[in-house]
């Protein structure tokens, strides 16, 4: 035995919502509840099949629901889940808050995807491609090339960071042992970290993409 259907097909409309409808179902949610999706459309006065206004209303109609362009940490939280979760967009849409699983499911499809084809990546594995011969392909040489200097960069910063946590403790160490603070100046290795960033930014290639 199959899943009972949520409504009789006679009658009911399909197609896009209308405003009309969207007020109706907004009015009738934000008096009562949506209780019984499957009851719903007849109380709400809708021609509506009880999983579609479910839809609409959980896609489309929430308030809380953010719209608007995705942030760099949400592409990457897509990215990642996806390699982990596959199209279990439901799922993912659970990392993001305020986000729904279809409009997740749509920026993967047309930005996402591309993105990561372009980049030399499969998106079903999210490994780097490889030609005819089984070796990778340039673009995918160049992108680990550019992990390769990402990761020492951020090594080498982090290395920078605690030393200069280090002076700064010594010299205040100093200062409070002769009781004689001096008006020093910028640390050395401040200057340095700074160097070694804009070095790696001048290196990075241009993106072509928006």
């Amino acid at each position: 035995m199959g899943r009972s259907p949520c409504c009789e097909k006679v009658g009911i409309k399909k197609g896009p919502w209308t405003p009309e409808e969207d007020q109706k179902l907004l009015a009738y949610i934000e008096e009562n509840g949506h209780g019984s999706w499957r009851a719903l459309p007849t109380k709400a006065g809708l021609q509506r099949c009880g999983k579609s206004c479910r839809l609409r209303w959980t896609n489309y109609l929430r308030p809380d629901i953010k719209r608007g362009k995705f942030s760099l940490q949400e592409e990457q939280t897509i990215i990642q889940l996806h390699a982990l979760l596959g199209n279990r967009w439901s799922a993912i849409a659970t990392h993001l808050p305020k986000r729904t699983d279809n409009e997740i499911k749509n920026y993967w499809n047309t930005h996402l995807k591309k993105r990561l084809t372009k980049m030399g990546i499969d998106p079903v594995t999210h490994k780097p491609k490889t030609d005819s011969l089984g070796s990778p392909t340039k673009n995918s040489a160049n992108l680990s090339h550019m992990a390769q200097w990402e990761s020492a960069r951020l090594e080498a910063e982090a290395r920078l960071v605690r030393e200069s946590k280090l002076l700064q403790a010594t010299i205040h160490n100093q200062q409070l042992a002769t009781k004689n603070p001096t008006q020093s100046s910028r640390l050395p290795c401040l200057d340095v970290l700074k160097a070694w960033q804009n070095s790696w930014l001048n290196s990075r290639p241009i993106a072509n993409e928006q």
